[in-house]
């Protein structure tokens, strides 16, 4: 841990913007006010003038050497108490990361933005009526963004556009994301509800999870009838939902398509078929009668040692086998998921990842960069777990870059995550005129997501102001048994005060 020592002065919601600052450089950091022992000393000095002036300045004392950055930056009017905070904080990020990078030698290409979703902000200056340009500007000298991320940012903007023409009037329309916590194990880098079916089978916990569901699912589909919202995509997810039997899932699709609101027009409803492990002739049978094609059949490596290593106990092969099976049984939309950064891998095993993708073509590639997730068993063992550093991974993610813009891919949607390997992006690549609306639409945060179903988060977003509350179903499949109930009855008021 990296002890960082500031002005006694600073609030504590100005250090935790700092120690975000902090952790794109070092792997864990602490901000203190007084620490005789820190490695790095900060003393930042912050005035605002009469012409609404911001004049910010930081010197750094490290190893017997000092770093210093100056940022100045005029604004039209005073703002309010709340802009004036986000002003200040933006300042002393300024000087920090030049600071920081002066002293250790990187270069942070996406500036001080530390957030999950980049695109949101070019959107906003999108609405706001300000041109590429403008907002070139804007990414460049406020938030330090390099060329080549506010270039990809603008691409996938442009995209999305294309793909949903009325993307800024989706608020009066909501997406669906039903939850199926069961996986056949847990993946050493996971964090979300997975938990082993066969000893849930056991207990009796699949099928009463599922009853509670069928039930979830006909609740708030009266509630969207009664008040005439369309939905507007639907995205099975968990866990693993191709977990479950091919008759169970067969069950709750005919259960959604008898509950959901003109389910005629639903622009894609997404099956979650992650593990290849799951997925059978029968279950892609079920996916076909219900007009469901688009899938994901994931492999994350193609190195039989690595899926081992993360505790995905399938191989290549059998990923390999089951895209042709979903592919020759009329799966026409399918999505493929690879990971940089996974233990013992490198340069020549992600390219070896990206031949085999070659071979398949599949209508979408989401390239993920590792990220150490706070309560993954690979966060708890991180000693266990060689991973690729910095500069490697970088490589990788301009391989994937470069192999996709070879295959004819276009960038559609990206997001960060905290402790994301070399400080990178999740770019999700497809075809053209294959973009998975789900995902646009959760990540730009442009309309409610209602969760269904165990580990479902519902974020409700204000059509009118954007306002963004959410409400979480449990997690754990015990849990949800006990309280499904109750969420619908939370939701559903929470859903009559939003709309009604």
């Amino acid at each position: 841990m990296k002890i960082i020592e500031v002005n006694e002065e600073f609030k504590e919601d100005w250090n935790r913007v700092l120690n975000h600052i902090a952790n794109l450089f070092f792997e864990d950091s602490k901000i203190v006010v007084s620490a005789p022992d820190a490695e790095l000393s900060f003393r930042f000095q912050h005035l605002i003038d009469e012409t609404n002036t911001i004049n910010t300045s930081c010197e750094m004392l490290a190893d017997g050497q000092s770093y210093s950055s100056n940022y100045s930056i005029q604004y039209d009017s005073v703002g309010t108490e709340k802009e004036q905070a986000i002003r200040m904080k933006r300042a002393l990020s300024h000087v920090m990361l030049d600071v920081l990078e002066q002293y250790t030698g990187m270069t942070q290409t996406w500036g001080i933005l530390t957030g999950v979703r980049p695109t949101k902000l070019y959107h906003k200056y999108r609405k706001q009526g300000f041109s590429d340009e403008q907002i070139y500007e804007v990414l460049k000298q406020d938030f330090r963004i390099s060329d080549s991320k506010i270039a990809l940012m603008r691409e996938i903007v442009e995209r999305q556009l294309v793909t949903i023409p009325d993307l800024d009037e989706l608020g009066k329309e909501i997406s669906v994301y039903i939850g199926v916590p069961f996986c056949p194990t847990k993946c050493a880098y996971c964090t979300f509800p997975a938990y082993a079916i066969q000893s849930n089978r056991k207990s009796g916990r699949v099928e009463s999870f599922i009853d509670g569901l069928h039930i979830e699912i006909r609740a708030m589909g009266k509630w969207l009838k009664d008040n005439n919202i369309n939905i507007t995509s639907v995205y099975w997810g968990g866990g693993t939902p191709t977990s479950i039997e091919a008759e169970e899932m067969d069950a709750l699709y005919k259960t959604m398509f008898e509950s959901f609101p003109n389910p005629e027009n639903i622009r894609e409803i997404t099956v979650e078929a992650g593990r290849p492990d799951t997925i059978t002739p029968e279950k892609i049978a079920v996916l076909k009668k219900w007009g469901i094609d688009r899938i994901s059949v994931n492999p994350q490596s193609y190195t039989d040692e690595t899926l081992k290593a993360i505790g995905r106990h399938h191989t290549v092969q059998e990923t390999i086998d089951k895209f042709w099976l979903s592919r020759n049984s009329g799966m026409n939309n399918i999505n493929m998921d690879l990971i940089i950064g996974l233990p013992n891998e490198g340069i020549e095993e992600f390219q070896h990842s990206l031949d085999e993708s070659a071979k398949m073509q599949p209508e979408s590639l989401t390239v993920h960069t590792l990220s150490f997730k706070r309560a993954s068993e690979m966060t708890h063992n991180k000693d266990k777990y060689k991973v690729a550093d910095r500069e490697t991974v970088t490589k990788m993610m301009d391989m994937a870059s470069s192999w996709t813009r070879e295959n004819g891919y276009v960038p559609y949607y990206l997001y960060r995550q905290k402790n994301i390997l070399g400080n990178l992006e999740n770019v999700g690549y497809c075809k053209p005129g294959e973009e998975s609306i789900y995902n646009i639409v959760i990540m730009e945060e442009v309309q409610t997501i209602l969760g269904i179903g165990c580990g479902a988060s519902t974020k409700f977003v204000n059509p009118e102001t954007g306002k963004i509350t959410q409400f979480h179903n449990p997690k754990d499949p015990a849990a949800y048994i006990m309280t499904f109930e109750e969420a619908i009855e939370k939701k559903i008021k929470m859903l009559n005060d939003l709309y009604n």
